[in-house]
């Protein structure tokens, strides 16, 4: 049912973001290309019947590291955790737990080799969704450093950082 997230799936990952997010924060097929093709790359997707349903896409990374919005999954050298960018399910398929089958699926993901055990993830909450992702395990984290408040800054006044442990 999840599977790696494939070049293919772009087109229906759009429909899903813009049903999802409207226009303002929909982030084109060319950076999520791009993204595909970064080592760091973790994303996921759930099709049923050949369309793309929901999706997560994420990269390993390091705590309070920020991509800003339409911004490039970056590698690092010793990434300690996973960054979960973006995560929709189309409203057609609303209440059926997708979203929590993506996150136990990038939860297996971070604590196996496959993603190398990394014991944070992180994640910047939009649209009022700081309470769902505090359900998740997922609390406030502040950014020290100016260049990643500017990376949150992209996403909006309501956005917030947060961080939990994973392992």
């Amino acid at each position: 049912m999840t599977r790696a997230l494939q070049p293919s799936d772009l087109p229906g990952l759009m429909e899903v973001q813009i049903a999802c997010y409207g226009e303002g924060f929909a982030e084109s097929t060319e950076v999520f290309a791009r993204r595909l093709r970064s080592a760091a790359n973790c994303s996921l997707v759930i099709e049923h019947e050949g369309s793309v349903c929901a999706y997560l896409a994420a990269y390993r990374s390091m705590a309070a590291k920020v991509t800003p919005l339409h911004g490039d999954f970056e590698p690092v050298l010793a990434p300690d955790t996973l960054y979960l960018h973006d995560m929709a399910v189309h409203p057609g398929y609303a209440g059926q737990g997708l979203a929590h089958t993506l996150l136990q699926e990038m939860r297996a993901m971070a604590r196996s080799s496959l993603a190398g055990r990394l014991p944070y993830s992180g994640l910047v909450s939009v649209q009022g969704s700081q309470a769902y992702w505090e359900r998740q395990g997922y609390a406030l984290h502040a950014l020290a450093d100016a260049t990643q408040r500017a990376r949150l800054a992209t996403y909006g006044d309501d956005a917030v950082y947060m961080l939990a442990r994973w392992d």
